[in-house]
């Protein structure tokens, strides 16, 4: 079957279908033509488009447990996807996603992590991807008070890497996380992401504790300023901005549209479509308008 360049087809059919549905148009696809569907795309599809193409395909969970993989693979440049996943996702996610990553890798995420980093910088990733944190709502003021404290004066004596650090980030809930950081700005009058700030490019392991903060308080905000950054660059990260678009259009992209337009005076779609061309860029605009 020679499917020439019918990637209005490819577009107009993927891009507005659910997870379900794409799982059923590949299982479909599969019993009518004997073959992969995605191994067919692969073939038939190139550069940017194909990749956004291929990543949207994927169930939810399968597509984090490959972003996870690619990213432990690139290293340094890509430990921003890690803190993503480990601080974004619910506990129960994040557990479904390291079961395909084992299920798939044949290894767990944990090892890979660890075996791609060092110092201090791997205490805090594997400290974030092991975590199975309480999920409930439950607040404990005392605690979020003497924790900010904690965080206070670790910060002020510029020990970034402390193990007190690591252990309120890698195990408390996210509820209670905010309330500490929210005491942390009542009692010191700054936000802990303000006094962790530095050079990211000199200093990775306080760009990495400072993006999973972020994702901890407010991930849509998170992944706008990714956007942000992504069309900002110069030659555009696609990288980053096929990774917000496909993994957020399921869950929280209309919110994060809503916070991008109100903090850049322009839509998302303009500016991406200023940025993007060709088929790349209607696929990234229909996501988007879903």
């Amino acid at each position: 079957m020679g499917w020439g360049t019918n990637e209005k087809a490819v577009i107009t059919v993927l891009a507005h279908r659910n997870a379900t549905q794409r799982k059923q148009i590949s299982q479909a696809y599969e019993e009518l033509y004997k073959e992969d569907l995605l191994k067919r795309l692969e073939s038939e599809l190139s550069g940017d488009f194909e990749k956004a193409v291929y990543r949207w395909i994927f169930d939810p969970v399968e597509r984090e447990a490959i972003l996870a993989n690619v990213a432990v693979k690139k290293g340094s440049e890509d430990y921003q996807v890690i803190v993503e996943i480990a601080c974004v996702n619910s506990p129960a996610e994040l557990l479904a996603m390291k079961q395909a990553y084992q299920a798939r890798f044949k290894r767990s995420l944990e090892e890979d992590v660890a075996s791609s980093t060092s110092g201090d910088l791997r205490k805090l990733l594997v400290a974030l991807v092991s975590s199975y944190r309480y999920d409930g709502q439950e607040i404990n003021t005392k605690l979020a008070s003497s924790e900010a404290k904690i965080l206070h004066d670790a910060i002020v004596n510029k020990a970034f890497s402390h193990d007190e650090i690591i252990r309120i980030l890698g195990t408390r809930s996210k509820v209670q996380l905010n309330a500490t950081f929210n005491c942390y700005k009542d009692e010191y009058s700054t936000s802990i992401t303000k006094v962790l700030s530095g050079d990211p490019a000199k200093d990775e392991f306080l760009s990495v504790l400072r993006s999973a903060i972020r994702c901890f308080t407010s991930p849509q905000k998170y992944f706008e300023r990714v956007l942000r950054n992504a069309l900002n660059k110069p030659g555009t990260d696609e990288d980053g901005l096929t990774r917000v678009i496909v993994t957020r259009a399921e869950k929280d992209l209309k919110e994060i549209k809503e916070i991008y337009h109100k903090r850049n005076n322009v839509a998302i779609e303009h500016a991406v479509a200023k940025e993007t061309s060709g088929d790349y860029k209607s696929f990234l605009l229909a996501l988007i308008g879903n």
